[in-house]
């Protein structure tokens, strides 16, 4: 509240944000410009005589909500262990359910599309995990009420966890594993799965994979190449199961991706308001339609 509690810090913040060096204008990238004195977050040019809005392109594009709500939602959805919900969004920024839930996803949108611009390296855990499952039905793999997520941990020089990979999948599938790799692993990483079939799709794409089977084995020394992943998977469904009372299935990737990004951003707590609105403000909008579409992608 200090840093953003008034319209105008809150402009001032997303104006460094957007243009460190100075404003460029959009369309004709000239310099020059002057500031619309009846609305400060409004910007003309003076080659084109554009004008152009603080948020507009951006994640917030059209908003009308206060830009102070914006950035109290940043705070509350980086700062939190276990997240929060939409429904506890809402009541903290004081607005209905269907603002708070939009505010949730087009944040969380954020940070998916954030994470998903940086490949993993170095020496990489993965499994396979599922989240549902507990409606009649067919149980275990192969159920149509559980959702398949693939969970990766690049690891450091001592075995330590730096940075982590959640997302949701259509199938456990070779063709499926194989694209992921392409798009989420650097070159030159080493990774260890077990003996699931669809990770043999790792190696296809070119990587090194070694493969451990422990089986249902509970030996710490068998499961000890896995001790990382097991322990975010956890972490992860405990955080989940705590915060929410129930996921939507269309939803998922975006639930993942809150929890991937304070994980990958746990040791820089002070910066994260400033990291997600400068990310915030190079997202394209994220209509309604948009937000309520399965993302069962790699």
């Amino acid at each position: 509240m200090k840093g953003y509690g008034t319209e105008e810090q809150c402009i001032a913040a997303l104006v460094d944000l957007r243009w460190p060096n100075g404003f460029v204008c959009p369309k004709c990238k000239c310099k020059a410009h002057c500031r619309l004195k009846s609305r400060g977050s409004l910007f003309q040019c003076n080659s084109c005589r554009g004008q152009t809005s603080i948020t507009s392109g951006t994640i917030y594009h059209s908003t009308k909500l206060p830009l102070t709500k914006w950035f109290l939602a940043m705070y509350l959805m980086t700062q939190t262990k276990n997240g929060i919900s939409q429904l506890s969004l809402s009541r903290h920024l004081g607005v209905s359910s269907n603002t708070g839930a939009m505010v949730y996803h087009k944040l969380a949108q954020v940070m998916k599309e954030r994470d998903d611009e940086k490949p993993l390296s170095g020496d990489i855990e993965i499994d396979d995990a599922y989240w549902g499952g507990k409606k009649k039905g067919k149980r275990g793999r192969g159920s149509e009420n559980k959702v398949p997520f693939i969970v990766a941990v690049e690891k450091n020089a001592e075995g330590k966890p730096i940075r982590i990979k959640l997302h949701a999948v259509s199938a456990f599938k070779k063709t499926d594993l194989a694209q992921w790799s392409k798009k989420h692993l650097s070159d030159g990483v080493k990774v260890i799965s077990d003996g699931l079939f669809c990770f043999l799709g790792i190696k296809e794409a070119g990587f090194v994979h070694t493969v451990a089977i422990v089986g249902n084995s509970r030996d710490p020394v068998k499961t000890a190449p896995f001790n990382w992943v097991n322990t975010i998977l956890g972490n992860l469904k405990s955080a989940l199961a705590g915060t929410f009372h129930k996921l939507s299935k269309a939803h998922l990737p975006r639930h993942l991706a809150t929890f991937q990004y304070r994980f990958n951003r746990r040791f820089v707590l002070g910066d994260m308001i400033k990291r997600l609105g400068y990310a915030a403000l190079r997202t394209v909008p994220m209509p309604k339609n948009l937000l309520t579409i399965a993302e069962y992608t790699t």
